[in-house]
């Protein structure tokens, strides 16, 4: 069963949602955007990127890394001479196999302080400071787009806000709503112009996932939970009618104790990953072939180990590119070294890559916005950075 969270604009009228107990939220938009779709997975808490693809080939790598460096002997996954993917990520791997996922190495936004909540603001409203905007850029690409947004989760997140509207739907595991009831309700707020087409776009879409989903009770917790969660979303993006965009958040990524190798709660983080995108091509089924995936995260973290067999705030960190629409196979780095004259502030990887470049570049190849869009309206102020070319299959 399904109900309405939008806590927002329909108070008390809104069921409490079973979504809010879970480490990850759900945002769709939908709109003509063809076969073409997109997805923005959002890792909230700083992967650390050297755990993910790991520089096997940096003389300084293991000396560095200390008791977190990664070895042969760990069940690495080969993908260039320099680098290889953690063990925990086999989906990942398959796809990089297939030529379905390109992995980039020392990226970052242009945040360089160690605030999770100003760098994952700056992150989401896709300017060049914290809170630098009061929307997302995501969402000032949906006009462009002419997409409407619906996020399933009990608020719309930062980065698919924006000028359109947008509608909030949750999975739950509450008794089914009375029809009727719902239908009263309706047609008591049908005449208010802000209620009115709010609860008409809930109801549109609980009526969807209800359609499409056959009112599936979801697990909870674990990696069956998020497979499923994300299974589901793909099963809603290839639905008739369904959304083309989409944005999923994933927690647990602040690893300062008891971060891991192989095993750990770094290890634990990548498995749910790697469940949720193979939960998520299952669902899309033959539209993962017009689907591309990105995968971010605020900032990475230190290079060093800290004393609690975790990891610090740091800066530049790895993103991944994923989805038949992706010209993948390949790792992206301009690798600057982990020597400690290469450290960015003498503890971090140093950037070399803005994360807006291969967003533009997503953006641009695989769902047609021009340049002049992307640099003043999507990422205000970002005319330096280029759209990556060669992104897009």
């Amino acid at each position: 069963m399904t109900d309405l969270a939008r806590r927002r604009l329909l108070g008390g009228l809104a069921l409490a949602s079973g979504a809010s107990l879970l480490p990850w939220r759900f945002a769709f938009a939908k709109g003509p955007a063809g076969e073409r779709r997109f997805v923005l997975v959002i890792l909230r808490g700083a992967m650390d990127g050297l755990s993910v693809v790991v520089p096997v080939g940096d003389p300084d790598y293991a000396r560095q890394r200390g008791k977190l460096a990664l070895g042969k002997g760990d069940g690495l996954l080969p993908l260039t001479d320099d680098f290889m993917l953690h063990p925990a990520l086999p989906t990942v791997h398959a796809l990089y196999q297939r030529r379905q996922a390109l992995l980039i190495q020392a990226v970052a936004s242009p945040y360089r302080e160690r605030s999770h909540f100003d760098a994952q603001d700056l992150l989401e409203n896709g300017s060049d400071k914290p809170h630098g905007r009061p929307d997302g850029w995501l969402g000032r690409a949906l006009g462009p787009l002419g997409a409407e947004g619906l996020a399933v989760g009990q608020d719309l997140p930062l980065v698919l806000q924006g000028p359109g509207q947008a509608t909030t739907w949750a999975p739950s595991a509450l008794p089914d709503a009375d029809p009727g009831f719902l239908g009263r309700v309706a047609a008591l707020y049908a005449g208010d112009p802000l209620l009115g087409p709010a609860l008409a776009k809930g109801l549109e879409a609980n009526a969807l996932a209800e359609a499409v989903l056959d009112g599936k009770p979801q697990p909870k917790g674990g990696k069956r939970a998020e497979a499923a969660l994300a299974e589901g979303t793909g099963k809603l993006m290839a639905s008739a009618g369904g959304p083309t965009i989409a944005v999923i958040e994933l927690g647990g990524w602040d690893t300062h104790t008891n971060q891991g190798t192989t095993r750990g709660r770094l290890p634990v983080a990548l498995g749910g990953l790697d469940a949720a995108l193979a939960g998520l091509q299952k669902g899309l089924g033959a539209a993962w072939e017009q689907t591309a995936v990105a995968v971010v995260t605020e900032f990475g973290r230190t290079v060093a180990p800290n004393g609690s067999g975790g990891t610090d705030h740091g800066t530049a960190t790895a993103a991944l590119l994923l989805g038949g629409a992706v010209r993948g196979g390949q790792v992206l780095a301009d690798w600057p070294g982990l020597g400690r004259s290469a450290l960015y502030e003498d503890r971090d990887l140093k950037p070399t890559l803005d994360l807006r470049a291969p967003l533009k570049g997503l953006l641009a190849g695989h769902l047609g916005l021009g340049s002049a869009t992307l640099s003043e309206t999507v990422f205000p102020g970002s005319d330096r950075v280029a759209p990556l070319d060669g992104l897009v299959a």
